[in-house]
């Protein structure tokens, strides 16, 4: 077995791919097109907060399964000067939300938070890269907007991995149940060009007249009459009270680099310090990446993490989130103690922490970094791929289906898996809890890392795993990005492991009493990942190969 285990690591070796080199900027995105606009944005005067945007609403167009106006995320914006910034442009629940409406008669959960007319949340997108552009942004408003316009109306070329994700029975399925989603994405092949012309006039009226324009203007009259026609919640008012939100990130340290991290309604910033404080020490990574007893360490600290988040998490307008508690050294400390180096602690054992002595979240992500050294990392998502399903007649994107962030049943796991509590009901105004985490490492008062990771419940662990390849395991980017994952998020009761892990090693973990996932559980990926790394004057590029995601820059 040992042979077998050399071998898969010399084989990981030998065909590793070398991330991108390059001096002045760089932008890493899931999807190639969009990636070469944020580019051209830079390269024409634009800082990294332009090419974002440019990037974002061009996503809208080029990357439909999570690319989006029609949803929310988070941007964080670190500014070469050293400020730093925390937009939240989550979706909110509509007014008419209310905290059992996704129940049938019997108390059971429906499939209404996950697609139709009813799934959706009240979208954030456009106000949240408006409120980035008018803090922070050098070109006009029209000019980061104009590349997706020309996307949308001159159409693209419909590239193997679109069209494979469209022809998927999933998608199809969904999609079909939808008359403007299945005239539109349904009906291209490999190859063809996607034309989108009902999304061009929407993002031309954006681009001519604001925020205002989706929230307030003919856009938001169209969204909400339809809306009205089939079942939906989301009102004109829903529309014209919905507001983006600056928040002061989370900062904490590993070693010798100041993380900063994501706040709540994120619970991937909590998640990703917490988890490297239990890590901090302890040791763990003396065995070397990919090891039995690194991964258990690690699995280990996931699983008391995503315990806490069940039942300490959620909206802070609406929940006092104990951050100071959670992120306690001393509580760190007590749940490092509880982990046995040798064995597995079954996750019935496990129950959030008490914080009683101690005071004090399918997406897509891209990265910015640009030439004066100003970083943004973006996460925005429909949360499911395609969200809904629902394109909205005469506008052309599609809507979100955020409400499954909820809590529908508080105790009972969503799409994801994920079991949370009553922190995380719904609440007619109030924010999922989301496991986005867009995160930047900063050693000695200069950027050292950017990353962010799609994945749902997986995201958080994405980070955290390519943080540890990079900090401890003293991988390039692209290595990083590359290594083979895994996941546990304490309910259901499973380590996850993507292919690439050794048998040898999945056999002293089945040994330690880790409960492996079956291997058809294992084909999806644990997050994709997209980093830059900047070290020595020279910008890494790694963009992660598990989707279609590409690096470039000058």
């Amino acid at each position: 077995m040992r042979a077998l285990c050399c071998a898969v690591f010399f084989a990981l070796v030998l065909f590793a791919r070398q991330p991108l080199h390059t001096r002045n900027a760089m932008v890493v995105a899931q999807e190639p097109l969009a990636t070469d606009v944020g580019v051209a944005v830079l390269k024409a005067g634009g800082n990294a907060v332009d090419a974002a945007v440019a990037v974002g609403f061009a996503l809208a167009v080029t990357h439909p399964f999570a690319g989006n106006i029609g949803g929310g995320g988070f941007m964080l914006v670190r500014m070469a000067d050293g400020r730093t910034t925390f937009i939240d442009f989550r979706e909110k629940a509509p007014m008419k939300a209310s905290r059992d409406m996704y129940l049938d008669a019997e108390g059971k959960v429906t499939r209404d938070s996950l697609e139709g007319w009813r799934a959706s949340g009240v979208p954030g997108s456009v106000r949240g890269f408006e409120l980035a552009h008018k803090k922070f942004g050098r070109k006009t408003w029209a000019d980061d907007l104009q590349p997706a316009v020309a996307l949308a109306s001159n159409g693209f070329t419909v590239s193997y991995p679109l069209y494979e994700s469209l022809q998927s029975t999933n998608t199809k399925k969904l999609l079909s149940k939808f008359p403007d989603s299945k005239r539109i994405f349904l009906s291209v092949g490999h190859g063809d060009k996607l034309v989108q012309t009902e999304l061009a006039q929407t993002l031309e009226r954006i681009r001519d007249k604001g925020a205002y324009e989706f929230y307030e203007g003919e856009t938001a009259h169209k969204l909400a009459a339809e809306m009205a026609s089939n079942g939906g919640l989301i009102t004109l008012d829903d529309l014209k009270d919905y507001q983006a939100v600056e928040r002061k990130p989370l900062t904490g340290r590993y070693h010798d680099f100041d993380v900063i991290t994501s706040p709540p309604p994120s619970s991937g910033g909590i998640g990703i310090l917490q988890m490297l404080g239990m890590l901090e020490g302890s040791g763990y990574e003396k065995t070397g990446a990919g090891s039995a007893a690194s991964i258990h360490f690690a699995a280990e600290a996931m699983r008391r993490f995503y315990a806490d988040r069940s039942e300490y998490l959620g909206d802070p307008e609406f929940f006092k989130n104990p951050i100071g508690q959670l992120l306690n050294p001393r509580y760190i400390a007590s749940r490092r103690a509880s982990i046995d180096r040798e064995h597995a602690t079954p996750s019935s054992e496990i129950r959030q922490g008490d914080l009683g002595p101690y005071e004090s979240t399918e997406t897509t992500h891209y990265n910015v970094v640009d030439s004066e050294g100003n970083a943004v990392a973006v996460t925005y998502t429909l949360n499911g791929g395609y969200g809904s399903g629902v394109t909205v007649p005469g506008l052309g994107f599609l809507l979100n289906n955020e409400m499954d962030d909820f809590a529908a049943k508080p105790g009972e796991p969503n799409m994801f898996g994920l079991i949370q509590g009553e922190a995380n009901a719904i609440q007619p105004g109030k924010r999922p809890l989301s496991s986005m985490t867009p995160t930047m490492l900063v050693r000695d008062g200069k950027l050292y890392l950017v990353l962010g990771a799609p994945g749902g419940s997986r995201i958080i662990n994405g980070v955290l795993e390519v943080i540890l390849n990079v900090v401890d395991f003293h991988m390039n980017a692209q290595d990083a990005v590359d290594w083979p994952r895994f996941h546990h998020q304490w309910m259901p009761d499973q380590l996850y492991l993507e292919r690439g892990v050794s048998p040898d090693t999945i056999d002293r973990l089945r040994a330690m009493g880790h409960k492996i996932a079956p291997a058809e559980s294992t084909t999806p990926v644990v997050a994709r990942v997209e980093a830059i790394l900047i070290d020595n004057g020279w910008l890494q590029g790694g963009a992660d190969g598990r989707g279609n995601a590409k690096a470039d820059g000058y």
